[in-house]
């Protein structure tokens, strides 16, 4: 009995020291820093690794949103670079353009009596056949008294050289109106055979001559401005 109470006794203030120490460590002012401590450097630790992540994201999304924007400027760029290209182009095309319309316009009024000026060519072979036909012998005086059929004061000689004056100044008044639109003759006798501007109706071995020049030209040619209007008809030096 006595050891059973002595047991108890024991096991009692066992209980009651285990107690106080417990009491006495939860009211120790150390031990409440260190459990404030510890949550506070819990809470402090985790709210930099947070930020840190927070940061790293928003830093991912700027270097995404820097490369789109650099990518959509760069195909700008090409776009403005292309743009300066054709309009470059352009230009140069408008130029280009508005010289040739401006040649065009000057050719085409130089140019614009062709038509009339090679209808007007047969009138002036004509007028100059007329003149031909009548030799420089016939226009001196005559040695023998008027004929009677010739009324007196004017000989035939004279009516004859009334004829070839005038039809020689209608043939010079031709000529000077067709000069005057750039329309010009020319005989190439004796130059070189050129078939750009000359036209070989024969050919004959002419032993003074030069093979390859003309010698003879029966039609003269017409020039107006750079252009041949009408090439010349010619007789051509044979080879030998």
């Amino acid at each position: 009995m006595n050891a059973t109470r002595n047991l108890i006794q024991s096991f009692s203030g066992s209980l009651t020291v285990q107690h106080l120490a417990r009491r006495t460590v939860a009211n120790s002012p150390r031990t409440h820093f260190l459990a404030i401590g510890s949550r506070r450097c819990y809470s402090e630790d985790s709210k930099p690794s947070e930020r840190k992540g927070e940061g790293e994201s928003m830093d991912t999304a700027s270097s995404k949103d820097e490369f789109e924007l650099s990518k959509k400027l760069a195909v700008k760029e090409e776009e403005v670079a292309d743009l300066k290209s054709r309009l470059r182009y352009l230009q140069a095309d408008f130029i280009n353009l508005q010289r040739n319309s401006a040649r065009e316009k000057e050719q085409t009024k130089d140019y614009a009596i062709t038509k009339f000026a090679s209808d007007l060519l047969e009138t002036a072979d004509v007028l100059s056949l007329a003149l031909k036909s009548v030799p420089p012998e016939a226009l001196k005086p005559p040695s023998s008294p008027t004929p009677p059929s010739i009324p007196e004061g004017k000989s035939a000689q004279a009516y004859l050289t009334e004829l070839h004056t005038g039809v020689e100044i209608t043939h010079r008044l031709l000529l000077q109106t067709l000069f005057k639109y750039h329309v010009k003759p020319y005989d190439p006798t004796g130059e070189k055979f050129d078939p750009n501007k000359h036209e070989a109706m024969f050919q004959a071995p002419i032993p003074d001559k030069e093979p390859g020049t003309v010698f003879d030209c029966q039609k003269i040619g017409y020039t107006i401005k750079d252009r041949v209007l009408r090439a010349a008809k010619v007789g051509v030096v044979q080879d030998r």
